[in-house]
């Protein structure tokens, strides 16, 4: 991963930047001499594999940072028409949304995916992140949340907080990898 590059940045961004660098490293520390095979199984029970929790984190990381430049609009939680909100959370849809599919996909490594194109996309948006972490003027700046039940209605998100959230879903995803890691060939990544 890209490492970050703190002399013209405040102490806080500085730090938030540093805090989720070292997060990245940790992920992609667990795929480190993995074939595209290996990253791809999934040797526990979960249906998580390592190939797919870098996709997944990548995107999140993406996503969060869209809405820290684009506001809500950034994540649509559009439901296909005639679906409820209901319908979706008890699993009983007739159709699922488009983010909720994508989502899904993210989390899998795909007969199209490889390893070093998965990686080189995350160290992208790890470069993004940090170009929009340095320009954005007040890490206090705040949008709502869009409308979704996990999300309390009326609810704001700063950057700084949103920019928290992406160190701790890569930070807790970190950690699964880890094990998934250590399930494929017993190799411990810290």
């Amino acid at each position: 991963m890209a490492d970050t590059t703190t002399t013209s940045l405040d102490a806080e961004r500085a730090d938030l930047l540093a805090e989720l660098a070292d997060a990245r490293n940790m992920m992609t520390n667990t795929v480190r001499g993995l074939t595209d095979e290996q990253a791809g199984l999934r040797p526990t029970v979960s249906a998580l594999c390592l190939g797919g929790l870098i996709k997944h984190v990548a995107s999140t990381e993406e996503t969060w940072l869209r809405f820290v430049v684009e506001g809500p609009a950034a994540m649509s939680f559009a439901m296909p028409d005639g679906v409820t909100w209901e319908d979706f959370m008890s699993g009983n849809a007739r159709e699922l949304p488009q983010w909720a599919i994508d989502r899904e996909r993210d989390f899998q490594m795909l007969p199209e995916d490889t390893l070093p194109a998965i990686l080189d996309r995350y160290a992208r948006v790890a470069a993004r992140t940090e170009e929009i972490i340095a320009a954005v003027e007040d890490l206090s700046a705040t949008w709502p949340v869009p409308d979704a039940p996990w999300n309390e209605p009326g609810s704001v998100r700063s950057v700084r907080r949103a920019l928290i959230h992406v160190i701790a879903e890569t930070t807790q995803h970190a950690g699964h990898a880890d094990i998934l890691r250590e399930s494929i060939d017993r190799q411990a990544t810290t």
